[in-house]
């Protein structure tokens, strides 16, 4: 009886560590993306300030070709942008979805659970899947949409 209760010991040790282990790593990952993000937006602020200057020296010349030369090419960093921010958070999307199929995944829970004797099934039931199509489809929607409203916002400005 001793040993199993040093043997219980460790592995609530063991599991608490693996816990810990797992919430240093979220903490980590969480901060790695705020870099990213941080960098990305250093570069975005780099950027539009090059342009804010360029159409500053357009607006006073006021030259509308120059004008609307320096607006074609910030919405072409815009669209840069846009299409960069999609990669990232596909692949953070595709990051954390697993490539083992969920019926592996439940069968091995339901055989762990039979072993311990325990009843999983109705909470795997409940259990929604994370949805991983369609993200990237409403993000082209959305940029094909703001991309019309700034074309029709030019046409008026050229007429």
């Amino acid at each position: 009886m001793e040993g199993a209760k040093i043997y219980a010991e460790n592995a609530i040790r063991k599991k608490n560590e693996a816990l810990n282990y797992l919430r240093m790593s979220s903490k980590i990952d969480a901060v790695s993306s705020k870099v990213q993000s941080a960098l990305t937006m250093k570069g975005v602020t780099k950027n539009m300030g090059s342009v804010v200057k360029a159409l500053d020296k357009a607006i006073n010349s006021m030259d509308l070709q120059k004008v609307s030369a320096v607006m074609e090419q910030f919405e072409q960093q815009f669209e840069d942008l846009d299409v960069r921010t999609s990669v990232v958070e596909d692949a953070m999307g595709s990051a954390t979805t697993t490539s083992t199929p969920l019926a592996q995944v439940d069968s091995l829970i339901q055989q762990v659970a039979e072993e311990n004797g325990l009843d999983i099934m109705d909470q795997l039931a409940g259990a929604k899947s994370v949805p991983t199509e369609g993200l990237s489809t409403a993000s082209a929607d959305r940029s094909r949409t703001e991309e019309d409203a700034l074309t029709r916002r030019l046409a008026a400005l050229r007429n």
